[in-house]
């Protein structure tokens, strides 16, 4: 009895201890590494709203997943105003305040070209889903990861639809600025390399009025050329068409080539927009289908409907869905860090300055780039996997305006060229398209000048024998 009395304390120590134990164990999965991550978008637009509600949900749908994983980013949110030193601003708040490990942002390549030098002096991954000027990539930064498609990866698909058609001269229209510049010299030699000539450049600015966007369409119905490729974005690029609509630009004859930057967003635009495109051609980077996607669409839509109850008219498009991607990838490339120092090595000025040179240095920055480069994964938007710092492109798609809105007629891939389907089979061509004026004809590319003098025959009189 009494050696039964002297090994009870014993027995309760090691009861003790292991309900300790268990206690820590329980606290340590639940004890999770908060990783800051800012977020720069100019909130007042709609690329704004749409990349902040799929990054929260990109990232609720991570950890609902991973439960397990011992990171997890917090987002910190800044609004760039739609100024490039407001995002300039904001980013260097994020470095030297918050000392974010990483900046999903900026939305314009404009914005971004400020931001990616902040982020080489802080060793932070600059990490944008809208950016796809092929400029930024001459910046040579370290940092810069475009989760997006470079603007020029969509040149060969747009050479090998001019190349279908036997077009000799096409007149390229783009706005002056950074995003409408950055892919002209990729075109131009791709244009060249198939013996098309551009006839005319018509560079429009940003803030082009009504007037001068028809006095510019004027100038190119005098031109010999009908085949335009279009390189614009909102609102600029609706408002061509609708003034190239209204005098009869829009009629049998003419040829309009647009780029992604509008056939992305085909089925956001009004109604009244889309009426004035009839017959425009368009490429776009091509989506898989998944259940997944399905699935998160659905959800998104209820989720929007929500925080913005009073407008209808918001769809989901492919930026949307780079953006979930983003922050899909950065969730993961920072849990396979596990834990570690996610500090700064601070400078001795104050946190107030203004001055880029004060930004301190991330000490997990190298690492967590290696990391982000090396993350692949089947997203929302496709195969994910960052090449060369930018997104991997595969398969495009090219879509006729038609109707209400876009119908597919076929897909260029690097291995086939143009295609009716993605499939071995399928027939290198496109499928039957509808031109400007309903027209089922293809256009010859070019009309005589309306402008040119007559030409004058003369006929000498013979001799009389």
């Amino acid at each position: 009895m009494r050696n039964n009395l002297t090994q009870l304390p014993l027995y309760l120590f090691c009861c003790l201890s292991l309900w300790i134990f268990f206690i820590e164990m329980a606290m340590s999965q639940n004890t999770t590494i908060p990783v800051k991550v800012g977020v720069v978008l100019d909130m007042d637009t709609w690329l704004g709203k749409m990349g902040l509600s799929c990054i929260s949900m990109a990232l609720s749908d991570f950890y609902a997943s991973h439960g397990h994983y011992k990171t997890r980013l917090v987002l910190e949110i800044r609004d760039s105003n739609r100024d490039v030193v407001g995002a300039a601003a904001a980013a260097l708040d994020l470095l030297q305040n918050e000392e974010v490990q990483a900046i999903i942002g900026p939305a314009s390549s404009m914005q971004a070209d400020f931001v990616i030098g902040l982020g080489d002096k802080a060793h932070v991954p600059i990490m944008s889903f809208s950016a796809t000027s092929p400029s930024l990539s001459s910046l040579r930064s370290r940092y810069f990861v475009r989760a997006t498609l470079n603007d020029s990866a969509q040149v060969p698909a747009i050479r090998a639809i001019v190349q279908a058609f036997g077009w000799r001269e096409v007149v390229l229209i783009y706005l002056d600025n950074e995003y409408g510049n950055g892919v002209i010299p990729y075109l131009t030699d791709a244009l060249q390399e198939i013996d098309t000539r551009i006839a005319y450049r018509s560079v429009i600015h940003p803030l082009a009025t009504d007037d001068q966007i028809l006095e510019e369409l004027y100038k190119l119905m005098t031109m010999p050329t009908r085949v335009f490729i279009v390189h614009m974005l909102t609102p600029l690029g609706p408002r061509l068409f609708t003034r190239a609509n209204e005098i009869g630009m829009m009629e049998e004859g003419y040829v309009w080539i647009l780029t992604d930057g509008l056939t992305n967003i085909l089925s956001t635009l009004d109604p009244s927009v889309i009426d004035s495109m009839q017959g425009v051609l368009g490429v776009k980077p091509h989506v898989p289908r998944s259940k997944e996607l399905e699935s998160f669409k659905i959800r998104w839509k209820r989720k929007i409907q929500q925080e913005y109850p009073t407008n209808e008219s918001f769809e989901l498009n492919i930026f949307g869905l780079w953006a979930y991607d983003a922050a899909s990838g950065l969730a993961m490339a920072v849990e396979k860090l596990g834990p570690t120092n996610f500090s700064f090595q601070k400078s001795n000025t104050s946190r107030t300055s203004t001055d880029p040179d004060t930004v301190g240095v991330s000490q997990i920055g190298p690492n967590l780039l290696q990391s982000l480069l090396s993350t692949r994964f089947k997203g929302l938007s496709g195969h994910f996997q960052i090449f060369n710092r930018q997104l991997c492109s595969s398969a495009f798609q090219v879509v006729n305006v038609i109707g209400k809105g876009e119908r597919g007629v076929g897909f260029w891939t690097p291995e086939n060229g143009t295609v009716r389907k993605l499939d071995s089979t399928s027939k290198p061509n496109l499928g039957t398209i509808v031109w400007p004026g309903e027209s089922p004809s293809v256009p010859k590319g070019w009309v005589l000048p309306t402008n040119g003098k007559k030409l004058r025959i003369g006929v000498p009189v013979g001799k009389r024998l």
